[in-house]
């Protein structure tokens, strides 16, 4: 595994802080992530057994995990899914893990119930046309779910959100980000960004602190576009914090559908957890 670094930024917690190395070279690219790809819907269901609940928040039903220690009642993670949803093991087993480490998580069914079926997972494109559920599933469709529940929480007092986004779910960080609804943005191998605009607009409008964490095969972040993230943000050019991290060997959802008997994948996915969590704890 090999790990990146540049600068300095908060993460999840208030005192979660990271720091990063290495050059950073000018980058002229321009992608427009605006279709899903086959990555987004390929990986390995992972083993283990649910330990959240859901609950209804603002009305919207949510998978939501809870520490069993104290933890603070006004900070939250609020998880933003790939195309499988909060009804995906996985992702209900990765939130189990942000609330073993303190952290109240929550996970929006902000895809109403309307997920890519994880029976689904590595289609060959005949069973499931990506593109088409991503038509059923725009901001129209998705953002009045996630306001609903973030109206919910701020009012039973909830003033700090750390918001966490996987494929899918890493272009809704961005949208919260840039209205500053967040105070903390981590993202894994995001999907659907246009480079460099989005990270452009993240730039010059949020106030929030950003992680993302990458790998080396990614159609949707690919190293152009990491290079550029590292041009637009390092070298303390965004006050709030910056953090990359690369993941040498891994592939787009690692973090959330990495197959853990590879050693480099097993590797990426544990690092990524640990970049979002424990950065400077």
């Amino acid at each position: 595994m090999t790990r990146r670094k540049h600068n300095h930024c908060l993460f999840l917690s208030h005192h979660l802080v990271g720091s990063l190395k290495g050059p950073v070279a000018p980058c002229l690219i321009t992608i427009n992530a605006m279709s899903l790809c086959k990555a987004c819907i390929s990986g390995v269901t992972h083993e283990g057994t649910p330990q959240g609940k859901w609950e209804e928040i603002g009305d919207v039903n949510s998978y939501v995990a809870t520490p069993t220690i104290d933890y603070p009642k006004d900070k939250v993670v609020l998880f933003l899914t790939d195309v499988f949803g909060p009804q995906f093991l996985n992702n209900q087993l990765l939130a189990d893990d942000f609330a073993r480490n303190g952290f109240r998580t929550i996970i929006p069914d902000y895809l109403n119930s309307d997920p890519i079926p994880a029976s689904m997972m590595n289609s060959d494109g005949t069973k499931v046309d990506i593109n088409a559920w991503k038509a059923n599933h725009g901001p129209d469709k998705t953002r009045p779910a996630l306001d609903k529940v973030l109206a919910a929480l701020k009012a039973e007092g909830v003033v700090a959100i750390g918001a966490t986004g996987y494929c899918f779910g890493g272009r809704y960080v961005f949208d919260l980000a840039f209205e500053n609804i967040i105070q903390v943005a981590a993202t894994s191998h995001p999907s659907l960004l246009q480079i460099p605009a989005d990270l452009e607009k993240y730039a010059a409008t949020s106030r929030a602190p950003l992680l993302i964490n990458s790998c080396t095969v990614d159609q949707q972040f690919p190293p152009e576009a990491q290079a550029k993230a590292d041009e637009i943000f390092g070298n303390g050019k965004f006050a709030p914090g910056y953090k990359r991290e690369y993941f040498e060997g891994c592939t787009h959802g690692f973090a959330v559908r990495g197959d853990m008997s590879d050693p480099k994948v097993k590797a990426g996915k544990e690092g990524a957890f640990k970049a979002t969590v424990e950065s400077g704890s």
